[in-house]
């Protein structure tokens, strides 16, 4: 039997055989607080240190704070401030990343590689690939303004490398629409009311959407049926941002690339853009359009219901067409692609050379087809972005246009028309002196160069007047002029007057349907007549006033579209006869036959 003694001796040998008990919390916490370990030692931490701790757990907690007690608008605007860091990044990333990419291939890869050969072709076409599309993912991602600037560089397809306009055009029919909350809250902070007030219906449902706006179907309280563009709710508020990131952006890579000064163009554009934020002003421009072209009968401008419309909200007639481009559509209809090209081209023609106020953006874009046939169903707005001309079989059979979008207008002055008429004329007819006075009068003194901007085809290459097309030649000499010449061509845009940049992309942008359309008329020598007969109406408003009867400003018009048909015809009498005696000269064997010979009497 074990006695005490022996099992207190026990106790004491095992516990001290053993690991030290643990101590409890009490005595730990009691020891902490009289003496810390060295290693936990509370050492005095330095200023800087304190602020900047406080600060990574002050700050959030004051932002969080902040937007759970703001107002819906103002939560809106803190949104739209951390998305635009993360807009401005992912541009940074995408300008970079192009960027370099170039520098590798031109300085790295092809160095000592002939420009022409093989293997640099298809090294840049690569190269050009992987800029575009990381062009359009990064559009895509922001949204906005930079996908109307993708847009845009669609309508250049005479310039751009093919890569970049096969890419880009997805970027014409990708629009993302916003739900039917938002919507609501637009029309609760710009009218006190939701749509169901303001209308007898409402389809919440877009039928075209862009990216800077979309498209409802609505019918008003008297039974019109109307279209009402409904603009996202918060461009507004980031399109200064996105406007100082896209500087920012263009200035770096100015920096990496000094031939490339696309900075200038923003700067002196990003006013206008702001201007197709602006809905009220859209409907006015739409106004003043329709009374500048109510001549011409075929021309269709939706009319504008001001009481249900705002800066961010348009309603307009609601019309029907198919895009000015679908030929199968228009084919469908029953309409001639000649007439549709001629009307087209004559009513921007009047634009430019005779009222000056001049629609900037008359491109094709998307829409949305009717579940019966291949009519595309449009609202009498377009989207914000895309700008549209629509086709229509009018009363009398024949094709009416439909012109959407007025939100991008220009105003060219009437010096600068006059000038602008002149030239033109002078290039088709291609008398030098004419030519280099006018283009000194719109401030440019390289006017060969400025001419083949402005027509965007060679001058000398070929008759303008006699093909309809761009051969494969002409749009390899304009594709390498792009190139060869991109500095001289930056020096001329900037010597233009500014309402010129946009005057040119009109003139592009027809260009471009006028192609889609099959070429089916000859726009040189169409706009040339309308050059003269602008000229010459704006010369007779400028005479006395005794002058100024329509019989006899009317006469002056006559005549001088009468001199210029029968010089023109001369002219191209002439160069007939010559190349046909140089053939039978050739042909007889009084003159060397030569290729250098053949392709003069070409062109």
């Amino acid at each position: 039997m074990w006695r005490p003694s022996q099992l207190c001796h026990f106790y004491s040998v095992l516990r001290h055989s053993r690991l030290k008990l643990q101590p409890s919390p009490a005595t730990v916490l009691r020891r902490n607080l009289r003496a810390p370990p060295a290693r936990w030692s509370w050492r005095p931490q330095p200023l800087w240190r304190k602020v900047l701790s406080a600060t990574a757990v002050g700050v959030p907690l004051l932002l969080a704070v902040r937007y759970v007690t703001a107002e819906p608008q103002e939560k809106r605007r803190m949104r739209l401030v951390a998305d635009g860091a993360g807009r401005f990044c992912r541009s940074l990333r995408v300008g970079l990343k192009i960027s370099l990419d170039y520098w590798w291939c031109t300085n790295v890869l092809l160095r000592g590689v002939e420009e022409n050969s093989p293997g640099y072709l298809e090294v840049m076409s690569a190269c050009h690939q992987r800029a575009a599309d990381a062009l359009v993912a990064g559009a895509i991602s922001n949204g906005g303004l930079y996908v109307k600037l993708g847009q845009g560089l669609c309508s250049f397809n005479h310039l751009l490398p093919p890569e970049y306009i096969r890419t880009l055009r997805v970027l014409e029919d990708r629009a993302l629409t916003r739900g039917f909350q938002e919507v609501d809250e637009l029309f609760l902070e710009d009218f006190q009311a939701p749509p169901h007030k303001l209308f007898q219906e409402f389809d919440y449902q877009p039928i075209a959407a862009a990216s800077l706006a979309q498209v409802h179907r609505a019918r008003l309280h008297d039974g019109t049926a109307v279209a009402v563009k409904v603009q996202y709710i918060d461009l507004r508020d980031r399109f200064d941002g996105d406007i100082h990131t896209l500087e920012l952006l263009l200035r770096l890579v100015e920096f990496m690339h000094p031939s490339f000064g696309f900075s200038w163009v923003l700067q002196d554009l990003k006013g206008t853009l702001a201007q197709e934020l602006d809905f009220e002003n859209e409907g006015r421009n739409a106004e003043r359009c329709a009374r500048d072209l109510k001549q011409f009968h075929y021309i269709v401008v939706p009319r504008v219901h001001w009481d249900t419309s705002s800066k961010r909200v348009l309603t307009a007639e609601f019309c029907e067409g198919c895009k000015v481009n679908d030929v199968e559509a228009i084919k469908s209809m029953g309409l001639a692609m000649k007439d549709i090209a001629e009307k087209l081209i004559q009513a921007f023609a009047e634009q430019i050379f005779y009222t000056g106020f001049i629609h900037s953006d008359p491109h094709p874009g998307n829409g949305r087809r009717s579940p019966g046939g291949r009519v595309w169903m449009w609202a009498g707005v377009s989207q914000c972005a895309v700008s549209l001309v629509l086709v229509r079989k009018g009363p009398d059979g024949k094709a009416q246009l439909v012109l959407l979008d007025h939100g991008l207008y220009q105003f060219l002055d009437q010096k600068d028309r006059s000038a602008l008429c002149q030239l033109w004329r002078a290039i088709i007819l291609r008398d030098d002196a004419a030519m280099k006075a006018n283009a000194a009068a719109l401030g440019v003194q390289d006017y060969f160069l400025f001419s083949e901007v402005l027509m965007q085809r060679p001058v000398r290459l070929g008759r303008l007047w006699r093909s309809h097309l761009l051969s494969r030649e002409e749009a390899a000499y304009m594709q390498a002029m792009a190139r060869e010449h991109f500095e001289d061509i930056m020096a001329v845009l900037k010597a233009l007057p500014r309402p010129m940049l946009l005057v040119l992309r009109n003139v592009n942008t027809v260009r471009a349907i006028n192609t889609a359309l099959g070429t089916p008329v000859d726009r040189y020598f169409l706009m040339a007549k309308s050059a003269v007969r602008g000229w010459s109406r704006l010369a007779g408003e400028a005479q006395p006033s005794v002058h100024r009867t329509s019989l006899r400003r009317h006469a002056r018009v006559v005549w001088e579209t009468l001199k210029f048909e029968v010089a023109l015809r001369l002219e191209t009498l002439s160069m007939r006869l010559t190349a046909l005696l140089v053939r039978v000269l050739a042909h007889l064997g009084l003159m060397p036959s030569t290729e250098e010979l053949y392709e003069y009497l070409e062109t």
